[in-house]
């Protein structure tokens, strides 16, 4: 089992815990482009804490949508339901899990100031699996993020991982991370091993399937 604080770098590690542990009430956000096996992630640990999805919003929106619109038509309205659905949730006080592309640092900074006003900790997974990695996961799932969309969290996500370059265990996160008292960094192989997350009561609660 591990507590994270400050940085831990998983990637090409020997001995990875199976059990990442967390403060009671934590917010967790899982983040790396897309195909990197964030959703896959967050199913499996799904029954430790409330899952907070962008991607469920989106086929909700599609659902009741003509087939014929296309997705940037509503986008907007897509967001709006997506930001009110996690500020509900934020304020609700219950440990939560988030997926995120990880590349918006004003997003971040939101989750720290409102879970830390109840008391709450902002900590971050972020799965660097490498640009193949993350196209042959999109191939996988038969679902494409657009190119233009792709290289903007690929840059996102490359500023965020060059902060934490040259940086000992256990540093304290910095530059557009120094708002999360805690960073994993998982690459494709630390990602199969991590199986169980836990919020605060000792108690395992989600088991690989």
């Amino acid at each position: 089992m591990l507590r994270p604080r400050g940085l831990v770098d998983l990637r090409d590690a020997g001995d990875v815990p199976a059990v990442l542990a967390y403060p009671p009430g934590a917010v967790v956000v899982v983040s790396g482009l897309p195909g990197s096996g964030k959703s896959t992630l967050l199913r499996r640990w799904s029954r430790a804490a409330a899952v907070i999805d962008p991607r469920v919003v989106h086929v909700a929106c599609e659902a009741v949508m003509p087939a014929w619109l296309p997705y940037a038509a509503y986008r907007p309205w897509a967001r709006w339901r997506y930001f009110r659905w996690l500020r509900a949730a934020v304020r609700g006080g219950e440990p939560l899990l988030v997926h995120d592309c990880g590349g918006r640092p004003w997003m971040r900074r939101w989750l720290a100031g409102s879970a830390g006003a109840q008391g709450r900790e902002l900590h971050l997974v972020l799965l660097d699996v490498g640009v193949a990695e993350a196209l042959a996961g999109q191939a996988a799932r038969g679902r494409w993020a657009p190119r233009s969309a792709f290289t903007r969290h690929r840059r996102g996500l490359d500023r965020l991982l060059g902060t934490f370059s040259g940086l000992g265990e256990a540093a304290a996160p910095r530059g557009p991370a120094r708002e999360v008292r805690s960073v994993v960094l998982l690459d494709r192989g630390s990602r199969e091993r991590v199986s169980v997350v836990e919020f605060g009561d000792g108690r395992v609660r989600s088991v690989r399937s």
